[in-house]
């Protein structure tokens, strides 16, 4: 059975950085396209970072140059540094697989205050 565990999220100022993580197990995250998404409340789910099974990444621009995404391959963990976060970034993340058929995490709340 598949499960992708997020957490680190929390409630940080304007400014701050937060590491979030997503734990998985059922799969090797070393051989799947992984993603961060966040929806905030009433607007759609959107692609913030993917780490490809060969390692590239790409980010959406609105992250770009303030968030990282990173993968463990001994803890099977893919994370997400958030920094200089803003306003705007407030929302649930969501940890998901990109290969074949696609899973996702309970999610993990962000809130930046300003």
């Amino acid at each position: 059975q598949v499960q992708l565990v997020e957490s680190g999220g929390g409630l940080v100022q304007a400014g701050g950085s937060l590491r979030l993580s997503c734990v998985a197990s059922g799969i090797t995250l070393s051989i799947n396209n992984m993603a961060w998404y966040r929806q905030a409340p009433g607007k759609q789910r959107e692609l913030v970072a993917i780490i490809t099974s060969g390692g590239s990444t790409n980010y959406a621009d609105f992250v770009k140059g303030r968030f990282t995404i990173s993968r463990d391959n001994a803890k099977n963990t893919v994370y997400l540094q958030m920094n200089s976060l803003k306003p705007e970034d407030t929302g649930v993340y969501y940890c998901s697989r990109r290969t074949g058929i696609v899973y996702w995490g309970q999610g993990t709340q962000v809130t930046v205050s300003s």
